[in-house]
């Protein structure tokens, strides 16, 4: 399968997600996992998709506001799935006492795992490789 062809099905399912994420909306940005869906952190230790998305609504739930960018480093497509590698900033502004508030930039690489699943690109897997906070 030509690889342009999957990345200009892929590129619209993470602007869809990034919106998502920014949007603070859990399920349109939980869309795009697969159901055996699994997450690595930085830490290494794998979560499945209910734990992913309990996580990933705390975050919601405890910061003001979002953003989130990022760019493909590299790609490739081997026995049905499509694996990228994609850098990730995220600027998450966080309540903090009454009126103040915290910001806090994330730079991670990640690389994606694609499987076109019934005629629909769903996320297999995410691990976190390289992980910045600041």
């Amino acid at each position: 399968m030509d690889i342009d062809l999957i990345i200009s099905v892929i590129n619209p399912l993470h602007q869809k997600a990034d919106q998502a994420f920014q949007d603070k909306d859990i399920e349109t940005y939980a869309s795009i996992f697969d159901y055996n869906f699994e997450f690595k952190g930085s830490d290494a230790k794998p979560v499945k998709l209910r734990d992913y998305k309990l996580d990933i609504q705390s975050l919601f739930k405890n910061s003001k506001s979002i953003e989130t960018s990022h760019y493909r480093i590299k790609s490739s497509f081997e026995d049905g799935m499509f694996t990228e590698k994609v850098a990730r900033k995220s600027v998450i502004i966080k309540p903090k006492l009454l009126l103040l508030t915290k910001k806090q930039t994330i730079q991670t690489e990640e690389v994606y795992h694609w499987k076109n699943v019934n005629g629909e690109w769903k996320v297999m897997a995410i691990e976190v490789v390289l992980e910045e906070k600041y």
